[in-house]
C-alpha cells in the first residue's frame, strides 16, 4: 500500500509541476542587416527595426576605413576595405537614431550619416 501511495504522490507531483513549467521560448535568430560604406555615404541611408528584435549589422567598406556609431544606443561597428565589421544588439527603445561615421574619412566626413528607425 505504501508503494502505491508513494507512486500516486509522485505522479501527482509531476503532473502539478508540468502545469507550472513552460518551455523556454526559442531564441530568435538575429536579423542580418548589410550596410555598405563609401566616401561619403551609407547604403541604405535608413533602416527600420522593431524594438526587442535582435539584429546583426554587417558593415562593408568599399574604399577607406569607416564606422557607424549610434551614440544614443551605445552601438558602434568599424570596417575597412576587404575587412567587414559586425555588431550584434537588440534595440530596447523606440525612436529615430542618427548614426555617424566615427572614423575620419575625408573632407565630407561630417555629412556621412545613416538613420535607424526603431518602432514598437
Amino acid at each position: 500500500m505504501n508503494k502505491r501511495l508513494s507512486l500516486l504522490s509522485l505522479c501527482f507531483a509531476v503532473s502539478t509541476a508540468a502545469l507550472f513549467i513552460r518551455p523556454a521560448p526559442a531564441s530568435q535568430t538575429p536579423r542580418r542587416i548589410e550596410i555598405t560604406a563609401k566616401r561619403f555615404q551609407f547604403d541604405p541611408e535608413a533602416i527600420t527595426l522593431k524594438k526587442g528584435e535582435p539584429v546583426v549589422i554587417i558593415l562593408t567598406s568599399l574604399d577607406v576605413p569607416h564606422s557607424i556609431r549610434f551614440r544614443d544606443l551605445g552601438v558602434e561597428v568599424k570596417a575597412s576595405k576587404g575587412k567587414p565589421g559586425e555588431v550584434s544588439f537588440t534595440p530596447e527603445k523606440t525612436g529615430d537614431f542618427i548614426g555617424h561615421c566615427a572614423v575620419f574619412c575625408g573632407a565630407q566626413h561630417g555629412s556621412m550619416t545613416i538613420t535607424l528607425h526603431v518602432v514598437g
